[in-house]
């Protein structure tokens, strides 16, 4: 056996900075957390060439008194735990001291600090995690911290970072994310010299999210609140219109620090279910506010996971939140009659006003016509008046469903009933009426003439050897053909097709020029995911432009992409392309034509029309597709002799 030595204290530092710091935006989260606990008012990060070369971090926190300067470099060196019990309800985002260690081990790093009340403040350097300098100095009140040359000692780390693109957009996902978590806060962002953004800092989570996720963003999104069993959530949520392709833009966040949870992202998909198409993904701004206590956030290096006491508490105040969130979007709109006056608001029996013969107390239309003849009316607004969508159902453990807020009724309604304390003024449905008694009569009796007969309907489809039947579920072409019915899965078929033509024409750069280009935002990892990869997407027949704010300009497409959703289908390519690691570029190809083929093939659940079929179906039957690009089989057989025995014909 070989023998065993004690590690240096430099390999030591060396091996734990690899658990925290392993990037830029690493460094970011770290310091800007440590900024938060010393109660800043105000945040300021700059980094230079994705932060590798320089990370600046300011803020107007409470300081660190002189004598501590170099005692909080020191591993394990902590202001935020005195004994075990300090575990058992961590209130604060960095508490494991061991980030500033571990920074000052890979890197060149200055510290100015001044304690709230100070005369004066302190400089300290150190390279490598060795001090280098310590002098008084005249700074403001609060900290920065400086880091250069990040890795310098460490060349293994350093040639697996990415370019100063990709690790610039890391470092501006950590900044966005401790924007939304904190918009109390007022947070600023440079990057190379240039202002990305800026935020008020009043309190306002809207606001923050309208600075740091665009307009658009913040505009289309629902109230979501709940609070049972001392679980509170609140935040943002997408209508499902407003979804989109991946999972990048949901934002959890607990007691103010930002997490990744498979269970929070279960409840808010839950919560959806029946009303999002397969692959896309609804947005969500949501933050649990909880006891300490009841979870341990101690599970991570990077403190990113946690675990939580009661996850089926927490799953239900969630699924609540955002279900209520959905209701009241959907629910009864204010309907005001702009002829008699009548208005009928939510919360208003339509029955119980007088004179209404309009609408019966059930929300039906009644038989009886108002007085003064009969009426025409058209809506403006939309919206099904007195449309009940049931909940969902989600079972994570156990067989119950998701548990009712105390003093939730058990009827259909029941969701309604779990909303925010103050609900958003519902929007205005108007409705006007025509009184076709008051109108000129028309002379005659003459009934207006039969239409002329149309054209006789296009016969079936027919092909050698085989006639079309019909679409059954929408899904499945059914083909007679001899003994035989043949079900063919037409999006399988058709997305295998255009698989088969894009892979066939990859090497001729086949693209469609867009009269226009289309500006898609991303998002900052993803809008840099897919400019890394810009020359192999041109290859493919996509001509990309950087638009900037995580904004990508979408010029040229391949011939047979769907253009109906050009940012989702970006951002299922960018997913693809980072999860690809560092794979040959072969398989990278085929991943992204797939996906372009998925979104541009016929849509399994919708009528298509039996003419555009014929060429699936002598693909199929000819065996030049037999399966989709994922493995998955076009066709299936039905003979005659397997009917027969099923009927106890044979």
């Amino acid at each position: 056996m070989p023998k065993i030595y004690e590690m240096s204290p430099h390999l030591a530092d060396l091996i734990a900075a690899g658990e925290v710091v392993e990037r830029p935006a690493s460094v970011v989260k770290e310091l800007t957390e440590n900024s938060v606990d010393a109660g800043a008012g105000s945040i300021t990060v700059e980094i230079k060439s994705g932060g590798m070369a320089e990370i600046r971090v300011t803020d107007d926190g409470c300081g660190i008194a002189a004598e501590d300067v170099e005692t909080a470099f020191l591993r394990h060196a902590t202001s935020k735990l005195r004994t075990e019990r300090d575990l058992e309800a961590i209130g604060t985002l960095g508490f494991r001291g061991e980030a500033l260690a571990a920074i000052a081990s890979v890197s060149r790093i200055e510290l100015l600090t001044r304690e709230r009340g100070a005369a004066e403040g302190t400089r300290l350097k150190l390279e490598a995690g060795v001090k280098t300098d310590r002098a008084p100095a005249g700074v403001p009140e609060g900290t920065t911290v400086y880091v250069r040359d990040l890795f310098f000692n460490t060349p293994a780390r350093q040639k697996f970072m990415k370019n100063d693109r990709a690790e610039g957009s890391a470092v501006t996902t950590a900044v966005v994310r401790l924007a939304l978590s904190h918009p109390e806060i007022s947070v600023r962002y440079i990057r190379d010299g240039k202002e990305e953004y800026h935020t008020p800092g009043d309190g306002n989570l809207q606001s923050a999210a309208y600075t740091t996720l665009g307009r658009e963003f913040a505009r289309g999104l629902l109230t979501a609140e709940n609070t049972v069993d001392g679980i509170g959530v609140s935040g943002f949520v997408s209508t499902p219109a407003a979804a989109r392709g991946n999972r990048a833009w949901q934002f959890f966040f607990l007691n103010g620090r930002f997490i990744k949870s498979k269970l929070l992202q279960a409840a808010v998909e839950q919560a959806y279910k029946n009303s999002l198409f397969t692959g896309r993904f609804p947005v969500c701004l949501l933050d649990v506010a909880m006891s300490p206590a009841a979870v341990d956030v101690n599970v991570h290096p990077t403190k990113l996971e946690v675990r939580f006491a009661d996850e089926r508490a927490v799953f239900d105040a969630v699924y609540w939140a955002v279900r209520g969130a959905l209701d009241r979007e959907e629910a009864p709109r204010e309907l005001t009659i702009s002829k008699s006056t009548l208005s009928v608001t939510r919360g208003v029996d339509a029955g119980d006003i007088p004179g209404n013969k309009l609408f019966a107390p059930s929300g039906r239309a009644a038989a009886a016509a108002p007085a003064g003849g009969f009426m025409k009316g058209r809506a403006s607004g939309g919206g099904d008046f007195f449309k009940s969508v049931p909940a969902g159902e989600y079972r994570p453990s156990g067989d119950r469903p998701p548990s009712r807020p105390a003093g939730a009724r058990e009827d259909p309604a029941a969701a309604r009933a779990t909303g925010p304390k103050t609900q958003a003024a519902p929007k205005p449905v108007t409705v006007t009426f025509r009184d076709v008694a008051a109108e000129p009569e028309q002379t005659g009796m003459d009934l207006p003439e039969r239409p002329a007969a149309g054209p006789e309907p296009e016969a079936a489809p027919r092909g050698d050897g085989w006639r079309y039947v019909g679409e059954a579920l929408d899904t499945y072409i059914i083909v007679e053909r001899g003994e035989s019915l043949i079900l063919i899965d037409k999006h399988a078929a058709h997305e295998r097709m255009l698989f088969d033509g894009l892979r066939s024409r990859k090497y001729e750069n086949a693209s469609q020029l867009l009269l226009t280009p289309v500006v898609c935002k991303l998002g900052e990892e993803a809008a840099g995911t897919v400019m890394e990869n810009r020359e192999f997407l041109e290859e493919l027949g996509f001509e990309l432009s950087d638009f900037g704010g995580g904004s990508i300009a979408l010029r040229a497409t391949p011939i047979d992409m769907d253009l109906s959703d050009p940012g989702g289908l970006l951002e299922e390519i960018a997913d693809k392309l980072a999860s690809g690691g560092r794979r040959d570029v072969e398989a990278m190809r085929d991943d992204v034509l797939h996906t372009v083929a998925c979104k541009a093939a016929i849509k399994a659940g919708r009528r298509t029309d039996p003419g555009e079929l014929t060429g699936l179906i002598e693909a199929v039957l000819t065996g030049r597709v037999r399966y989709c690009p994922h493995g998955r089989p076009v066709m299936a057989e039905l003979t005659k002799n397997m009917l027969d025995r099923s009927f106890k014909r044979a």
